[in-house]
């Protein structure tokens, strides 16, 4: 007996793991040299901590945990299209995190964003290859056939 998990479950789960794996990684970042002494003193990356900033921060962030109950909630043809854009909007956001890193930390971008890209290549493909049209009906279970 095979066990088939549906298309919104498989896109929900590759959501949750990009979600743990994106907080994760902003996490194991503080843990640099530098970085937490530059946010004590009001600057991330160029920019001047704010309300404005946080706020964006925040946001994307969300996009992930959102995308979890979108996965599961949404309509089949809204769910595959919003899977679409959100996970090729996020592929550059993503690969945007190693500007200007050295060398040094070239093994963790690899890893975390690496990790990160082929999560959101998953959804791409399952999103891409979803038969919309059959996943509106249901099919027979396999010993029916």
């Amino acid at each position: 007996m095979t066990t088939t998990i549906p298309v919104q479950a498989k896109i929900a789960a590759a959501w949750t793991s990009f979600m743990f794996l994106y907080a994760y990684v902003d996490i194991l970042n503080f843990f640099k040299p530098g970085v937490l002494a530059e946010i004590l003193n009001g600057k991330v990356w160029d920019f001047e901590v704010s309300a404005p900033l946080l706020t964006v921060m925040l946001a994307s962030v969300a996009v992930p945990a959102v995308m979890v109950v979108l996965s599961l909630a949404l309509p089949t043809r809204a769910n595959r299209i919003t899977n679409l854009v959100v996970a090729i909007v996020l592929v550059p956001y993503s690969l945007f995190n190693v500007v200007g890193e050295s060398l040094e930390w070239a093994a963790f971008y690899a890893i975390s964003i690496g990790l990160e890209v082929a999560l959101l290549a998953f959804i791409l493909r399952v999103a891409w290859i979803w038969n919309v049209a059959g996943a509106i009906a249901p099919t027979a279970p396999e010993s029916a056939r």
